[in-house]
């Protein structure tokens, strides 16, 4: 069914009157405040051209408002609240509608049809922005105030689903992090005496670092089927591919190396809290020269044990590189001497299977999350397309 003909039962032989929003609206507006005149732990929201509010000290509005940003990147995104507010000066308040309208039906009517009005307004070559006249004259359907309410139930239902399923699932794992936190700590806490501790160097087959392929030379790239991995690709913790490739004239050329799957690499540097990071390869790969690679003998030591355990060191891993002369990088040589507890190789892939499966869980619901999110999202904008596409009568 197409959406005419949605609409045209949805109706049921009820009109639609069009009307501009200047005639429906008794208050529109804008702020009289400068974009810096938010206030820390201010006590009303104060509405910029952002997507979320900032807080303020002081308001200029206290009433049920559409607030829509008027400019920048976020022209055209919409607020609703009911109190007491303050708002930039390029930030539009609409308020105070007649008595056949629904001020929630006006909300998601302009969220479904107003940035792509702006866009088709505003002068060619410029950014788009809003004009007091563009939003006086946007006409909008204004069908039976019952009708209004049965459109805002069915939009407003799908929107609490949706926050519905996004709190539920951030609570799961939530519960699911601090269970793996909780029994890692717990099987990874040993007693002194219970077992040996060794240096990383004194247990690795090798431990070495990368190095990048000049970037000016396009043979090195171009056509690249190696992986090569940044410093920031550790934070993904299981790499199973890489962002960027290198060719093997690149590798040849370069201080890259090899380093075999089931490796672990180490952060020694990079942007942010990067440093100290800790990642386990699940490809053949090479990386860049802020990353260290440790190789080890699977007879003896369990790489993926390495990795669990150096997850729960990251922040005696900075420390140990703070001070150091090294502007807060960490080297091949600390990560040598760094100690670590070695329990027999059984112990080792006892602790590893029991961890993996609570990082299987806890990826399985942070992969879902965004999925979920979306799919709810698509529902809710397939039904608001149907609901708010009213036919035009050509006059």
């Amino acid at each position: 069914m197409n959406r005419v003909n949605f609409m045209e039962k949805f109706l049921d032989g009820v009109e639609v009157e069009w009307r501009k929003l200047g005639e429906v609206a008794n208050v529109i507006t804008t702020g009289k405040l400068n974009a810096n005149a938010m206030e820390e732990e201010g006590l009303y929201p104060f509405y910029t051209c952002n997507e979320n509010p900032y807080r303020i000290n002081s308001y200029a509005f206290d009433l049920e408002a559409i607030i829509i940003s008027g400019n920048g990147s976020q022209v055209g995104h919409l607020n609703y609240f009911k109190g007491k507010f303050n708002a930039y000066q390029r930030t539009y308040i609409v308020a105070n509608f007649i008595e056949c309208i629904q001020i929630m039906y006006i909300y998601h009517y302009l969220n479904h049809t107003l940035k792509s009005y702006i866009i088709k307004n505003s002068r060619k070559g410029s950014v788009p922005y809003i004009t007091m006249p563009m939003l006086e004259n946007f006409e909008i359907p204004i069908p039976p105030l019952k009708v209004q309410e049965e459109i805002v139930r069915i939009l407003d239902t799908f929107t609490e689903l949706t926050a519905e399923l996004t709190a539920e699932l951030t609570a799961e794992l939530t519960a699911r992090k601090k269970q793996y936190t909780y029994y890692r700590d717990k099987l990874l806490s040993f007693e002194e005496g219970e077992v040996e501790w060794k240096a990383l160097g004194d247990v690795a087959k090798k431990i070495y670092s990368g190095g990048t392929p000049k970037t000016d030379i396009k043979e090195y790239w171009e056509n690249g089927t190696i992986p090569w991995m940044s410093s920031g690709e550790v934070n993904l913790e299981t790499i199973n591919s890489t962002e960027k490739y290198i060719t093997k004239l690149g590798l040849e050329k370069s201080s890259a190396k090899f380093v075999p799957r089931n490796s672990i690499v180490i952060a020694l540097a990079g942007q942010g809290k990067t440093r100290g990071k800790v990642a386990r390869t699940r490809i053949d790969l090479t990386t860049n020269q802020s990353l260290a690679s440790l190789t080890f003998d699977d007879n003896i030591i369990s790489s993926d044990y390495i990795f669990h355990y150096l997850k729960t060191q990251y922040e005696n891993l900075r420390q140990i590189s703070s001070g150091s002369g090294t502007r807060g990088g960490l080297n091949l040589q600390m990560i040598s001497k760094f100690k670590i507890p070695i329990p027999s190789l059984a112990e080792q892939e006892r602790i590893v299977s029991i961890l993996d499966k609570f990082d299987a869980l806890t990826s399985s619901i942070t992969e879902g999350l965004p999925r979920e999110i979306e799919l709810r999202q698509k529902q809710y904008e397939y039904y608001r397309n149907m609901l708010l596409s009213f036919p035009k009568q050509e006059v």
